[in-house]
């Protein structure tokens, strides 16, 4: 076990997840009104309305199937599926929802660079922060679809490799070796997604850390519709401007 292999896979994921958690608790003591996604919906809306739901529905799926393969222990799912129908489902899963969440951050990417006062609004934070998701996103697709085997042609499962590592890392016991054992997809992944969790606190991502609980609790809003043209009185004057008070006593007064 090398001292580079022990600073990347034993060090450093716990410098990024105290940079994230210390990074989160500065932001919300220090910058509570840039806790949010700044919305450009305002300036356009017809992309956005494709691109976005495409992107974070893909990413849930992403997410889900992270924190299935890495939490989940490969002698529970063999207890339920054999492991080449778990090899079939999250490949074909994995892949589809890649794309999906792929395709939907180009599209706003292209919706940005293309939609002046969207492109004016963007600052050079948003700019580094779109280059490491876009590479967590393509570098996480590579190994997927590469990650599968060493150079020499021995297979790789990385359910024995990187989720051992991964749940190593929960209980303060990391295990370095099974980490350096992967393939270098699946290393680079790691790293570039260590890139972007330190990014987090810093960037417009941070809104993913909001939970709108207080939606739950609070009270109906009414909406009422407004008339196509305002009611007007039997004398012909627009409601709300009829002579009162002072007015009439003068006319009576004549």
């Amino acid at each position: 076990m090398n001292t580079l292999s022990i600073l990347l896979w034993g060090v450093l994921p716990y410098l990024v997840a105290l940079l994230l958690i210390g990074g989160l608790i500065w932001r919300y003591r220090y910058d509570q009104f840039g806790w949010t996604t700044r919305s450009s919906q305002l300036y356009e809306s017809r992309l956005l309305r494709i691109a976005s739901p495409m992107f974070h529905y893909g990413l849930f799926v992403v997410l889900g199937g992270h924190l299935l393969g890495l939490l989940i222990p490969k002698s529970w799912t063999d207890v339920v599926v054999t492991q080449d129908t778990y090899h079939l489902v999250a490949l074909v899963a994995g892949t589809l929802a890649g794309i999906a969440t792929l395709v939907g951050i180009v599209m706003l990417i292209y919706r940005r660079r293309t939609t002046g006062p969207v492109f004016l609004a963007t600052t050079r934070n948003d700019k580094l922060m779109y280059v490491v998701l876009v590479a967590a996103i393509v570098f996480g697709m590579v190994a997927t679809l590469t990650g599968g085997h060493f150079p020499d042609g021995a297979e790789h499962n990385y359910r024995e490799t990187v989720s051992i590592w991964f749940r190593s890392l929960l209980v303060f016991q990391p295990d370095v070796e099974a980490m350096a054992a992967s393939t270098w997809q699946f290393q680079v992944h790691v790293l570039v997604g260590f890139a972007l969790f330190a990014l987090i606190p810093f960037s417009r991502l941070v809104h993913a850390f909001t939970v709108p609980l207080h939606y739950l609790f609070r009270p109906y809003i009414v909406y009422r519709s407004r008339d196509a043209a305002p009611p007007v009185a039997s004398h012909g004057r627009v409601r709300g401007w009829d002579p009162v008070g002072t007015q009439d006593r003068d006319r009576k007064a004549r």
